[in-house]
């Protein structure tokens, strides 16, 4: 099994970051790679489209709004992976209430790509996501 973790300070408090990417059903609001999401199963699953129109399609399978994270799988997308478990949580970060830091992991099984392939993937996805988070903020 592969896994990688990207995380990124951004310029505003815990709860505001929250309150931006807390909804599974929210990724078009910060990550331009997703312009589209619906939500399905009563918003415990979301299919979305890139823009090149792949269909990417996830579960909900945790969520904690104390811990301000949430877990999903992947059960159909065009990555060369099975078995992916990913979460996205919101850290306060000590002494400051204008930040906070979010952490995006995800580990999976690599399918046709080794290790490394599959880990940079991911570790790209996640880096521009909290890139695109952190520019929303800032915005």
């Amino acid at each position: 099994m592969a896994s990688t973790s990207v995380s990124r300070v951004v310029p505003a408090s815990p709860q505001k970051v929250w309150d931006l990417v807390g909804g599974f059903d929210a990724l078009p609001d910060w990550l331009p790679y997703i312009p589209e999401s619906t939500a399905l199963e009563g918003g415990r699953v979301r299919r979305l489209a890139n823009p090149d129109g792949d269909v990417i399609v996830e579960r909900l399978v945790a969520f904690s709004e104390t811990e301000r994270s949430y877990t999903y799988a992947i059960l159909e997308a065009p990555f060369p992976v099975t078995g992916y478990l990913s979460t996205l949580r919101v850290h306060p970060v000590a002494g400051r209430d204008d930040v906070a830091e979010v952490q995006w992991s995800g580990r999976f099984t690599p399918a046709g790509a080794t290790d490394a392939e599959t880990e940079d993937l991911f570790a790209g996805i996640y880096h521009d996501g909290l890139e695109a988070l952190h520019q929303a903020l800032s915005a």
